[in-house]
Order: structure tokens, then sequence, then C-alpha cells
């Protein structure tokens, strides 16, 4: 996860906003970023958000 943000609270406004405005779902972010899509949703739930495939967020 090199590129993308470290801090928790960074990375989950990035990855929210890029779920809204590009993809489609996580999976398809993930595969776009070559990120693991665990490493996303561990970090995430550090701050108790897990994503929601309905509506494409974490929440």
């Amino acid at each position: 996860m090199a590129h993308i943000p470290q801090d928790p609270y960074m990375l989950l406004s990035m990855v929210n906003m890029k779920l809204r405005d590009r993809y489609a779902s996580l999976d398809a972010l993930c595969e776009d970023w070559d990120v693991s899509r665990s490493e996303i949703e561990s970090v995430l739930a550090t701050l108790n958000y897990h994503y929601d495939p309905g509506q494409n967020a974490f929440i």
C-alpha cells in the first residue's frame, strides 16, 4: 500500500471519493490500484468502517 495514504482517515476519504466518482465496486478499485482488498478493509475496520456494496462505500 505504498502509493495510497497510510493514515486511515485519509485512506477512508480517498477510497470513498474514488468509489463514488470512478469505480463500480471495491474489487474494481483494488484491481486498478493493485492493492489487496483485505488490506484496505483491515485498515478501515480499525475506524469501524466496513464496505457496503449496496452503497458502494465504507460506512
